[in-house]
């Protein structure tokens, strides 16, 4: 399979993000691929590293083919340019993918153009991840505070109740493939 980019260190609310033990030396926190999110038409897989402010698509057709070489999977990867560094990628049946903006707090949406915007922004919206688009025709979201866990801060778990759900209208369902 083609290999997943990893990116050694990024930046977190101006502070390099990284993994640092009690007693222990910093390390980067390095991580692969994280969101994925499927076109409303299942032709496209969209794919981004977390440390990353780019946003990929393959083609599903040459993922799912067992005799693509990995070079021919390759060819059909389109660099859709830029996005907000995000933990997690939801899409829905008008074709937008959601995901949250570490960096601001923030929750985006990004239409089938390519233009971005910004659907809820707040202090307490930190490290959204785990994206889900519903038949209610919401976005659901969690604030899971990855960045103040112990591994992140010499031991000391910094994470804060109250632990969010959030819930957005979006007039939109799921992608549901036939």
């Amino acid at each position: 399979m083609c290999e997943l980019v990893v990116a050694h260190c990024f930046a977190y609310q101006g502070e390099p993000f990284m993994v640092r033990p009690a007693g222990g030396e910093p390390t980067y926190y390095e991580t692969g691929s994280d969101g994925i999110a499927l076109s409303a038409d299942g032709t496209r897989l969209y794919y981004c590293p977390l440390s990353s402010r780019r946003l990929h698509s393959v083609s599903t057709d040459a993922l799912a083919d067992p005799d693509a070489t990995d070079a021919e999977v390759a060819a059909t990867v389109e660099d859709l340019g830029f996005k907000p560094m995000a933990d997690g990628l939801e899409s829905d049946d008008k074709g937008r993918l959601y995901g949250g903006d570490l960096e601001h707090n923030a929750i985006w949406r990004r239409s089938p153009n390519g233009t971005y915007r910004t659907l809820a922004q707040g202090s307490d919206l930190i490290w959204i991840d785990t994206l889900s688009v519903a038949s209610d025709r919401h976005l659901y979201a969690i604030a899971n505070q990855l960045n103040r866990l112990s591994p992140f801060h010499e031991g000391n778990d910094l994470r804060g109740k109250p632990y969010l759900l959030v819930r957005l209208p979006i007039d939109a369902g799921p992608v549901r493939l036939v």
